[in-house]
């Protein structure tokens, strides 16, 4: 199985909405030049470059000049098949954004995102993980389909501060208000939905830990199995976690768990676009996030766990990576964590 290109199932959805607005999908293929026999091979990819053509077809087949951003709207976590299991069980939106970065091979391996704390903000970024930029319609998809999906994970509003496109403004700007309930900026330098930085602690309403557990072992294996036992960058990623609470590997120890050279290794974690040091950042993070949900765990004990010279340099990182405190981080947590729990009890 190859982690090239986008699994046909992401063609679903732009079937889906072809008979929401009461079109026939066999006149679209048709008219598109779509061969449907490929909807019927559950393993058959298809290039980044035909899953945005076949959207722009779809535009101009129905005659919605917004046809990404409506078929975002219809979007569910079932489209997203395992991937979208696993954030669905996560625990928070940030554990289901993280999942989201971490599986995304599964189902596309040129469309993915990132984020970033700045100040009273979290700023998430839509982007190409190859040279050129995603057509409108499928920014518009992922923006509004991922917009969707954090207010569903959440059960509540979230206000954006700010929606951004790399892209051209079009004639009509009315649609966009209804989605994001506000008008986007256009023709930025990347594409971006911005909003409290709070969202990210927000409890996932349909954690399952036992279901997480589950569906995270499916997506990992089969994550493996298109990328040939991993790509090298998660290879080292797992190898440090899993050596953390021994040691905190350096450079040069794990090129030699390897059996390569340290200038092998970055050249390695270069093609796939990280590097040693981001990659130690992101376990270091996502381990403490994971800690710090637990009371039983000391924001001492973890900053010791995590190999920290002490907890000062810990808190100092963790405020840098999140905006919070890990204090803070963990009083928020459990008291989002404490009110979905009243509302679920109050509910029965």
């Amino acid at each position: 199985m190859k982690s090239d290109g986008v699994a046909i199932s992401m063609v679903h959805p732009i079937m889906k909405s072809i008979v929401h607005k009461g079109c026939d999908p066999e006149d679209y293929c048709s008219y598109a030049s779509f061969d449907a026999n490929l909807l019927r091979d559950v393993e058959a990819r298809i290039s980044s470059e035909e899953l945005e053509r076949l959207m722009i077809a779809a535009a101009e087949y129905t005659q919605d000049d917004h046809f990404g951003l409506h078929q975002g709207q219809m979007t569910d976590f079932v489209d997203l098949g395992i991937l979208g299991y696993v954030m669905m069980h996560s625990s928070t939106i940030a554990d289901s954004l993280a999942a989201y970065q971490r599986y995304n091979v599964i189902l596309c391996s040129g469309f993915n995102l990132d984020w970033e704390v700045r100040d009273s903000e979290v700023c998430i970024r839509m982007f190409l993980q190859h040279e050129g930029r995603m057509s409108r319609h499928c920014v518009e998809d992922m923006a509004s389909s991922l917009y969707r999906l954090i207010s569903k994970l959440c059960n509540r509003p979230v206000p954006l501060f700010e929606v951004e496109f790399a892209h051209e403004a079009t004639a009509d700007l009315d649609p966009y208000s209804a989605v994001f309930g506000r008008l986007p900026a256009f023709g930025r330098k990347v594409s971006t939905l911005r909003m409290s930085k709070e969202v990210l602690i927000y409890p996932v309403i349909y954690s399952d830990a036992r279901l997480l557990s589950l569906f995270q072992t499916i997506a990992q294996e089969t994550s493996d199995e298109m990328t040939q036992a991993g790509v090298f960058s998660e290879q080292v990623a797992q190898w440090m976690k899993k050596s953390m609470p021994s040691f905190f590997p350096s450079l040069q120890q794990t090129a030699e768990s390897f059996g390569t050279s340290t200038r092998t290794l970055q050249h390695k974690l270069k093609e796939e676009k990280t590097t040693y040091n981001d990659l130690s950042i992101r376990i270091r993070k996502e381990m403490a996030m994971g800690y710090l949900r637990k009371w039983e765990y000391s924001v001492g004990e973890i900053a010791y766990v995590l190999h920290f010279s002490e907890p000062s340099a810990f808190q100092s990182a963790f405020k840098k990576w999140t905006g919070f405190t890990p204090g803070q981080y963990r009083a928020e947590f459990m008291k989002e964590h404490a009110s979905h729990k009243r509302k679920v009890e109050h509910k029965r």
